[in-house]
């Protein structure tokens, strides 16, 4: 297995992975999410990381900037979508490219990641649901249990406030 960064030319692929690793209620809004991110410009780069075997997508994640309301800083990213083949499920794929994706951000000096997702599942790459208390999303979130955070270096940063997100994530039915 290949970790390679995404471009514009994965599109396809990219929707096909959601659409096949996301149920039907979720899947066309986290596809469509998932290929928004590839085409969005933003101040700071958007990381968005493609898994591959045997020429052909596996896995996909992005890691897009968050900026505090009330500096429009950078302070941080956050880790969304991420999806790997059905096939491909329980076989690393997952852990893999988020590890990479994490060492990517923390290398471009980012302090913090968020993730909304599963407490179990990113738990044991460091994610924390106290440490993400204090930051609000730009939406009410349907499952606040799922959100998370981990610190990525010893620098330090806001202790919590409201914060914005990459146009492509600026949809409440995401959160």
């Amino acid at each position: 297995m290949q970790i390679r960064e995404a471009n514009i030319k994965d599109s396809e692929a990219i929707k096909n992975l959601y659409l096949q690793a996301f149920d039907n209620l979720e899947a066309e809004l986290v596809s469509d999410f998932a290929v928004n991110l590839l085409h969005e410009k933003s101040t700071i780069n958007i990381i968005s990381l493609v898994a591959i075997d045997n020429d052909a997508i596996i896995g996909h994640t992005s890691f897009s900037p968050v900026f505090l309301d009330s500096t429009n800083e950078n302070f941080g990213y956050i880790l969304a979508p991420l999806a790997v083949l059905p096939t491909h499920q329980k076989n690393r794929v997952g852990s893999t490219i988020v590890k990479h994706g994490l060492d990517t951000i923390g290398s471009l000096g980012a302090f913090i990641v968020f993730v909304y997702g599963n407490p179990q599942y990113y738990y044991r790459f460091g994610f924390k649901t106290d440490l993400a208390q204090n930051f609000t999303p730009p939406y009410t979130l349907q499952y606040p249990q799922g959100w998370q955070a981990m610190k990525l270096n010893s620098t330090a940063f806001p202790d919590g406030g409201k914060f914005q997100c990459v146009n492509s994530l600026n949809d409440p039915k995401l959160w």
